[in-house]
């Protein structure tokens, strides 16, 4: 196909295999992948071969999800202790620091986030330690798409990673799975980005975000701090979801960042 033609030279071989066997995956809409959940989920990509990580983040996107990709293990790590996740996917072998690591880290701060390890370590004593160190499941360079979605799809079912498909706070209404927003009733056309601002808002009603945590979260973590296109962004929403008695449910809070205000009483 072209897709893998276009891939670097000095990609590994185990990536190339990976690719080779669910690209078609990652590309065809006729594949059973949209199994129902309970909501779409977040999901943070920690991969540091970019080739590879391209595909899964398009395969997971394929299922609606909301993907993040980091390329080294010191940000990844620090992506999934503040990014509000629903579910990591890890490599081993990562710059900066290794994937082991990485997962002891998540591990000690927030035991209950699922983590799928992908590795081209295949040896039984090595898939035995990254389970012991508590990956949820060990997924093995190289790997089918189909098998990788259905792995991602069973640890969204698990119990406690459910979250309702439609949020609403502040008099705002929005469906994970439809993409439907409506304020006071009233739809809401939002493009595919101020609808992920929003719904990451949204997740966190009265709760101050400070501009790091929203460019981590929507953006990625590795989006420039300086820019202003979170601010740019919050003008669009505060526009189309503004009431017709001129109230703005987005607060700007003064050297933090914002909060999506619910009205008391």
């Amino acid at each position: 196909m072209d897709a893998f033609r276009l891939m670097s030279s000095s990609v590994s071989p185990s990536v190339k295999s990976a690719v080779s066997a669910g690209l078609e995956a990652a590309y065809r809409d006729d594949l059973p992948f949209a199994t129902p959940y309970s909501g779409l989920m977040r999901i943070l990509v920690i991969e540091d071969e970019r080739t590879l990580a391209g595909f899964i983040e398009q395969s997971l996107r394929a299922e609606g999800h909301a993907v993040t990709v980091c390329h080294d293990g010191e940000s990844g790590e620090a992506a999934a202790l503040t990014g509000d996740y629903a579910l990591v996917l890890l490599d081993l072998t990562l710059p900066g620091k290794d994937g082991l690591e990485v997962l002891g880290g998540i591990r000690a701060r927030m035991p209950e986030l699922p983590v799928i390890v992908l590795t081209a370590r295949a040896a039984v004593e090595q898939r035995v330690e990254g389970l012991d160190r508590g990956a949820n499941d060990y997924v093995t360079k190289p790997f089918s798409f189909e098998e990788l979605l259905a792995r991602v799809r069973a640890q969204l079912r698990s119990p406690g990673q459910r979250e309702s498909s439609v949020l609403e706070a502040a008099s705002i209404r929005i469906d994970l799975r439809t993409r439907r927003v409506q304020r006071d009733g009233h739809d809401v056309e939002l493009t595919a980005r101020e609808f992920e601002l929003l719904a990451y808002l949204i997740r966190h009603p009265d709760q101050v975000l400070s501009r790091e945590q929203i460019l981590n979260a929507v953006w990625g973590f590795d989006f420039d701090p300086g820019t202003k296109v979170l601010e740019v962004y919050i003008g669009y929403l505060r526009r189309k979801l503004g009431a017709e008695d001129g109230s703005d449910p987005i607060e700007t809070v003064r050297n933090v960042g914002y909060r999506l205000r619910v009205p008391r009483g």
